[in-house]
């Protein structure tokens, strides 16, 4: 599907609303569900999805609505005023609908429309990026060429014709964002990393729109070189920006503060889970699972170790343990190229077990973008919601070329042949992309464009314990350790993030807790106090995600009883898109929309 046709916006007096229909149905609260207030809250919907993707053209671009392929945000306050405007005028009008009146369906959608509202306002008058994060900005230059690049959506001459008006744009979004952004606000990391993805902007255009560039022909062919020419001199003044003014005055402090972090974790996970409550639960399940992995370890060590160690006796067990899966890796330049053969392995279990319907759409390995890399190892990138069956690409970041032989052997470490087969799970199979594929069949474009992050990560932890209680690998033992040391990676996170964001963790402590707590190798633990400076709350995800997962599993497997099958838990569960964790459950069993 290449376009999405929107419903426009109902006034709410031509429906009625006051007079209930005569077909009006019971809910399972009791109250008299009205279609027509069906009706005018799936306008509304509607109405969000048209005003967000003609307000953000790179991201309907990404979503698989091309409608505005050769345009670019507004950046300025005006464009930010706007966004403010048309976000309060719809929840003003949610506020006169009833929920109660609403299908258990568009009941869960009105409460996740409504925080996304409330959390689209709060990020801009509370947390304000626009004034301290450059990354906004990347992104979007990134993005806005990656994005007509990367998917076979049109034909080329098409896609490159949108490149152009694109490029033509850039230098001076770049310039406006030079104007928003506050210098004495940004945090040096932020400052820093920005300054080293720049030139990632350009590339694209080179590598990935340039060579088809021949598609083009006369004048459409010399407008895309003269703007890949000022792309080149547009980029290039942000760069000398960026070394000359941004870095050296970047002052901000990259904490977000507890109070800041306990508002948007809210929004973010739409939890009723507290911080301290989390913080916690992540202590305990910490010490759980460095329990269970000191049992694996004595398996592999048989009569090294004893039953009830003292805390040095449990670290040196799990290390030395570990240290048997650190030793088969692959060279430096083929980490991609195992990735591929671990995805093959993996997706072969997945369809002979048969415990969950396989994706429908294709999965394709390729390498991280430069504007992208810097931040996490790997990422799944799904084809828009908007756009049915179009390519998964399950991306991996190249080690560094400036890394030693020592750094790089420390990175293979950690991304030993265990965790790259652990990784290919989480990112693709049957994590990231077969559970996006699954989300993306949905016919609600409000709920596949509003995923809940805790659903979508929390899903492929999950995902990875699947694989290693259903015998993955022959049941290697050493797999299974591996796989702990993944969970327990997802506890850390959250440890982590708390840590620096509210409670003024150092890097030294950060590294202590990775490397000793959480048995990670040194560049892995570098890189992760780097994305943990450069992201807040986003590293909750994981754990939190794992446990609502985890429980609400247990949950089907008591009320269903005998009728539990693995195959009929994970479709159905798959069935409802990726809204948060707790909405699922309530659709699953039939329970009150809170």
């Amino acid at each position: 599907m290449k376009r999405l046709l929107l419903l426009s916006a109902l006034p709410l007096a031509a429906l009625g609303l006051a007079a209930l229909p005569a077909e009006a149905s019971k809910t399972p609260a009791g109250a008299v569900r009205s279609p027509r207030s069906d009706a005018v809250f799936k306008a509304l919907g509607d109405r969000f999805i048209a005003s967000a993707m003609r307000s953000s053209p790179v991201e309907a671009t990404a979503m698989g609505i091309h409608d505005y392929d050769g345009l670019l945000p507004d950046v300025t306050a005006a464009g930010r005023a706007a966004r403010v405007t048309e976000w309060r005028a719809i929840l003003a009008e949610m506020a006169r609908i009833n929920p109660a009146l609403l299908s258990r369906e568009n009941q869960v959608d009105y409460a996740i429309l409504k925080n996304e509202l409330q959390y689209r306002l709060f990020a801009n008058d509370g947390l304000q990026e626009w004034a301290w994060n450059p990354q906004v900005y990347n992104d979007i230059a990134g993005g806005a060429l990656y994005t007509l690049a990367a998917r076979d959506f049109a034909p080329w001459d098409l896609r490159l014709k949108a490149a152009t008006a694109r490029m033509e744009a850039i230098p001076a979004m770049l310039a406006q964002s030079r104007q928003q952004l506050v210098p004495a606000r940004v945090p040096l990391i932020y400052a820093e990393t920005v300054a080293r993805q720049n030139a990632g902007i350009v590339e694209i255009a080179e590598t990935m729109l340039a060579p088809h560039a021949d598609a083009l022909g006369g004048a459409d062919r010399a407008r895309f070189d003269a703007a890949l020419a000022a792309l080149k001199a547009g980029v290039a003044e942000h760069q000398k920006w960026l070394d000359d003014v941004l870095v050296p005055q970047a002052k901000g402090d990259f904490r977000l503060g507890a109070k800041l972090y306990d508002q948007k974790m809210k929004f973010a996970l739409m939890s009723d889970l507290t911080r301290p409550v989390l913080k916690d639960r992540a202590l305990k399940a910490k010490a759980d699972i460095r329990a269970e992995m000191y049992r694996l370890a004595r398996q592999v060590l048989p009569g090294q170790f004893p039953a009830k160690p003292t805390p040095e006796q449990q670290q040196a067990g799990i290390e030395a343990a570990l240290k048997l899966s650190y030793a088969k890796k692959p060279p430096r330049d083929r980490l991609e190229e195992r990735a591929r053969e671990t995805l093959t392995e993996a997706t072969d279990f997945v369809r002979k077990k048969g415990f969950i319907r396989m994706p429908d759409g294709p999965v394709r390995i390729i390498t991280m973008p430069k504007f992208q890399q810097g931040v996490a190892v790997a990422y799944n990138d799904p084809p828009g919601p908007f756009e049915k069956g179009g390519q998964n690409f399950y991306a991996v970041s190249p080690i560094p070329a400036e890394w030693s032989d020592e750094q790089a052997a420390s990175f293979l470490t950690e991304y030993n042949d265990y965790m790259i087969h652990d990784l290919s799970i989480h990112e693709a199979m049957p994590g990231h992309y077969l559970q996006l594929d699954h989300s993306n069949r949905s016919n609600n474009p409000l709920r596949a464009m509003l995923w809940s992050g805790p659903f979508v990560e929390g899903w492929a932890v999950y995902a990875e314990g699947v694989m290693k209680d259903e015998g993955y690998l022959n049941g290697d033992p050493l797999f299974k350790l591996t796989v702990l040391k993944m969970r327990l990676r997802s506890v850390t996170n959250t440890l982590l993030d708390i840590g620096i964001q509210t409670e003024g963790m150092t890097r030294e402590q950060a590294m202590e807790l990775m490397q000793k707590g959480a048995f990670q190798a040194e560049r892995e633990a570098a890189g992760k106090w780097v994305r943990a400076n450069l992201s807040s709350v986003q590293l909750l995800s994981y754990f939190t995600g794992y446990e609502e997962h985890r429980m609400l599993r247990a949950e089907a497997e008591k009320r269903w009883g005998k009728q539990f099958t693995l195959r009929r838990y994970h479709d159905t569960v798959l069935s409802y898109g990726s809204p948060p964790v707790k909405y699922a459950r309530a659709l699953m069993f039939g329970l009150p929309v809170k």
